[in-house]
């Protein structure tokens, strides 16, 4: 097994339904140090391993889309079921402020659950923008209500919330709530458009990439930024997703 020594088992409590194509797996155990936008590799027998980000860490969570043959094994296991897990890994969130807006497309959602909870018991101030492509792809909309967030919807198809991409709920909750910073995760175009957002409107961001993570340890080199979008955001070229980010702090 890779790098055997550095797994830990974790048995599943449950397995929650987030939409058609997406659930969370509830561990039965903490896992230590973890903070907001930080992830782990999840390793099962017979596959090679696969990062996760962590939508809850007291107990460990974590949430899958089923796109493909390790994430849909996962999907398919429950209660009893174990998953060996290497992490925390990774630059997280910081909470910088009081008043949070929290952007989430798509999947881009799981990650923003665990800083809401963490801003939350802090006592601040959360606006949520959520994105996707229809109402049933959504995700975790109730979780952040019953968290005390405002909530801010936008879908493609106009079936839930505004017409348009997340950064059209996103204008809307910048007027409406004058956040102090602005925290996203979701697909890199998504991204680049609020980090150009957050210039406009003098917001502090951190912005949490994706891309291709193999090893977790900087080793590999696939989850590379690439150039143009290291220099669109102002950072050093050669930018490591797996171990200088996910999270991409701008002033």
């Amino acid at each position: 097994m890779k790098h055997k020594g550095l797994f830990k088992p974790f048995r599943i409590a449950e397995n929650r339904i987030e939409n058609r194509f997406t659930c969370t797996l509830i561990f039965d155990d903490p896992l230590e140090g973890a903070q907001p936008g930080q992830y782990i590799m999840a390793w099962l027998p017979g596959f090679d391993e696969r990062p996760f980000s962590l939508s809850g860490d007291d107990p460990l969570e974590i949430t899958i889309a089923d796109v493909g043959p390790f994430s849909h094994g996962l999907t398919q296991l429950w209660e009893g079921d174990k998953v060996w897990v290497r992490g925390p890994i990774g630059k997280g969130f910081s909470l910088t402020a009081q008043s949070h807006l929290l952007v989430g497309g798509g999947y881009g959602a799981a990650p923003l659950s665990l800083l809401a909870r963490r801003a939350r018991t802090l006592g601040h101030s959360l606006a949520v923008a959520l994105g996707a492509k229809s109402a049933s792809d959504l995700m975790m909309v109730s979780a952040f209500e019953e968290m005390g967030c405002q909530v801010y919807l936008a879908t493609e198809d106009g079936s839930s919330g505004v017409r348009g991409l997340v950064t059209a709920a996103v204008t809307q909750a910048i007027a409406d709530c004058q956040p102090e910073a602005l925290y996203a995760c979701g697909p890199n175009p998504m991204l680049l458009s609020l980090a150009e957002v957050a210039r406009v409107n003098k917001l502090p961001a951190q912005l949490s990439f994706e891309a291709l993570i193999r090893c977790g340890i900087g080793l590999c080199g696939s989850c590379e930024l690439p150039e143009d979008i290291c220099v669109c955001l102002g950072i050093q070229p050669g930018f490591l997703v797996c171990k200088d980010g996910p999270v991409v702090e701008l002033g």
